[in-house]
């Protein structure tokens, strides 16, 4: 089964590059911004999981693994960070060309978001030494905080998408962490995340996936502002 996580990329990644070219959808005349905020993602999130993995937080079972490592990291962690995101910022964007009024109201945001942040915030306090918790509740926190006073309208679109993408993402995770196999393909040291999962994945990684999505919709949307000035100017 070594190339169980790797058919898991491929897999999350292979529909929506074909639909990427589908007329009404045209997702292809975005990779101009989806690939450099993905790079931009993965400065951060490849250097947090490289120091993670190095420390035992977490880890990764060779059986499942092609072998082909860069840096500490497996091959297939590196693609992970590029296929999940792009079928996800796929299907956000579909939804905002298909179904453009699939949005959260005013209200329902705020309501979200004040809801959100005062969990993570309790969360932060009472387990602020446990590393996974903490770095992850904490750029949250920053995140989330960040986009809803600055740029709320992409709450509005990005959350009831993210709801839906969270079906798949328990999916991908569960075989990831041992759902419907042997033994897990990634492993946590429980020491240092809550213990609390859902099925076999940790908690902690719904709010991984929020903030790493939220990332590159986030510099998505900053690029082709950026882009669109610099045409008109």
């Amino acid at each position: 089964m070594w190339h169980l996580y790797f058919i898991l990329d491929l897999a999350s990644l292979s529909i929506p590059f074909l639909f990427s070219f589908h007329p009404k959808l045209q997702f292809y005349k975005l990779w101009k911004y989806f690939f450099p905020a993905t790079l931009l993602m993965m400065a951060f999130f490849v250097t947090w999981d490289v120091i993670f993995t190095h420390n035992g937080f977490w880890g990764f079972n060779e059986a499942y693994l092609s072998g082909i490592r860069l840096g500490n990291l497996p091959i297939e962690e590196w693609l992970f960070f590029i296929c999940i995101p792009y079928a996800c910022l796929f299907t956000v964007y579909s939804f905002k060309n298909l179904l453009p009024k699939f949005k959260l109201s005013e209200k329902a945001t705020s309501i979200i978001y004040f809801s959100l942040q005062t969990i993570l915030i309790l969360v932060l306090l009472y387990n602020y030494n446990r590393w996974y918790t903490a770095v992850n509740f904490g750029y949250a926190v920053i995140l989330l905080a960040w986009i809803f006073n600055n740029e709320r309208d992409l709450l509005k679109e990005f959350l009831p998408v993210f709801a839906i993408l969270l079906i798949p993402f328990f999916i991908v995770n569960g075989f990831l962490t041992g759902s419907w196999i042997d033994e897990q393909v990634v492993w946590y040291n429980d020491a240092e995340n809550l213990g609390i999962r859902i099925g076999t994945v940790p908690i902690e990684d719904s709010i991984y996936a929020l903030t790493m999505l939220l990332t590159v919709f986030l510099l998505m949307e900053k690029l082709k502002s950026w882009n669109s000035k610099r045409i008109q100017d």
